[in-house]
């Protein structure tokens, strides 16, 4: 597997890394395990302290560490920034939370004196994705960090460079050596790693493919996992939508960086009545987007990751056309060497086509129309997916009701996707099990070990 941050607005090759020997994976797991035995028996002071200076460095630095990612993947330098800060803020939560989150908690019982206590497990892998560079990386790091789990990082091969920042800043900030490993290992290695007897589990972000064979490793191995593994998220718009406010919000709820979100608004599905409106809005939206120079901050649609990304994409609009979808429209496309998709907008979906229940990586919106509200919640359940889902109304009741009845992990009311370090964050059916982020993602891989104390005749 090769390692190499290939600029895809230049399609340059920036910079290129060795893969990792078996030899370093093996240093790593001992330094890890090493690390977990002493931090057992540890107070949280020092790595509270270590975690604010994360943050800190994170701040001081966001846009060189922003460029860094740019670079890798192509995200708008803005976006960018932006990830840096909220990483800070997940770092900064943490540092803060950990001591009361770590606290033993009482259990009910008439027959004696129980509770449990909250407990480091062991060494972690992370397995992460190329997306978000940082953020997939703080948010699995700085739970463990406060727990006491130590990391082993496999990041994508087209983000090293972030990958090793982000893990440099770590160690600048005076982790001790083993907190966070970057390794630029194979899958095989990774498989090893899983297998082995220091290491307690693995959480991945990524695609289903991904995630079910590391997930199968874990299994065999008998380690604890946690999958995010994508999503076709669903946008009901109700009648009653408020539309100044949806003109805010849609658009960017699609193509924020490039459309390549998880958590993006994939499926527009809106009452018959509104319909022609909203197409007509999102074509004007789409229609004036800004694509090019991702370092540039007038730029408002950055390249895809890479071409990869960008002939998977192209192949799956073409099979949703051949399948019947129509184009509404699409914007030109610019005279650019880059991994430009010009964005563009498909209705006419229908269940027998391919791309129903497919995962559209990029700046595609698929708009379907709908009769009632039964209607859009069953199209809105019927996928494989269940990560997250928007429901846009005026009456906040009502629109919660919906979202409740949406087979889903996450439901925003008015409102794109988001994530803060207070919020869980994950979903269910293909999309994965697990939380991260939030108290629940802090006890992931907590060993929650029983004291009891039965009463005496």
């Amino acid at each position: 597997m090769a390692y190499k941050t290939t600029n895809p607005y230049t399609n340059q090759v920036e910079k290129e890394f060795a893969n990792a020997t078996d030899e370093e994976l093996e240093t790593t797991l001992a330094t890890a395990h090493a690390l977990y035995k002493k931090w057992r028996y540890e107070p949280l002071t020092d790595r509270k302290v270590t975690l604010h200076k994360v943050a800190d460095l994170l701040r001081q630095r966001r846009t060189e560490y922003a460029e860094v990612m740019t670079r890798d993947m192509g995200k708008l330098i803005g976006e960018a920034e932006g990830e840096v800060d909220l990483c800070a803020d997940i770092c900064d939560y943490y540092a803060d939370k950990a001591a009361d989150f770590l606290k033993p908690q009482p259990l009910e019982t008439d027959t004696g004196d129980a509770y449990y206590l909250k407990q480091a497990t062991g060494v972690l892998v992370a397995v992460e994705p190329w997306n978000f560079p940082f953020y997939q990386i703080a948010r699995v790091f700085a739970p463990n960090f406060m727990v006491g789990n130590p990391m082993i990082l496999k990041d994508a091969s087209i983000c090293p460079a972030s990958a090793q920042a982000f893990a440099d800043a770590v160690a600048e900030a005076g982790a001790p050596k083993g907190s966070l490993t970057n390794l630029f290992i194979s899958y095989d290695q990774v498989s090893k790693a899983i297998a082995d007897p220091r290491v307690v589990g693995v959480c991945l972000t990524g695609s289903e493919r991904g995630g079910a064979s590391v997930a199968a490793e874990a299994g065999k191995a008998l380690k604890k996992s946690t999958m995010e593994l994508g999503g076709n998220d669903a946008f009901i718009i109700l009648s009653d939508a408020d539309w100044d406010e949806l003109k805010e919000v849609a658009p960017q709820a699609r193509l924020y960086n490039a459309g390549q979100v998880c958590t993006s608004s994939k499926r527009f599905i809106v009452m018959a009545d509104i319909y022609d409106k909203f197409l007509e809005m999102m074509k004007a939206a789409v229609s004036q987007v800004k694509m090019g120079d991702p370092l540039d901050r007038s730029t408002t649609l950055a390249p895809m990751s890479s071409k990869a990304a960008k002939e998977k994409l192209e192949k799956q609009v073409k099979e949703a056309i051949d399948h019947g979808a129509k184009v509404y429209y699409q914007k030109e496309a610019i005279d650019s060497e880059g991994q430009f998709f010009a964005p563009m907008i498909l209705t006419d979906i229908k269940k027998d086509n391919p791309i129903f229940n497919q995962e559209m990586f990029g700046p595609v919106v698929s708009v379907y129309k709908v009769n009632s509200e039964a209607e859009a919640i069953q199209i809105a359940n019927d996928s494989s997916y269940g990560l997250g889902n928007t429901i846009f109304s005026s009456n906040h009741q009502h629109a919660e009701e919906v979202a409740a009845k949406i087979e889903t992990g996450m439901s925003w009311i008015n409102s794109g996707w988001a994530s803060l370090p207070e919020l869980p964050f994950g979903g269910v059916k293909n999309s994965g099990y697990g939380r991260e982020l939030s108290q629940l993602g802090f006890n992931a891989f907590i060993n929650e070990h029983l004291v009891y104390t039965p009463k005496k005749n």
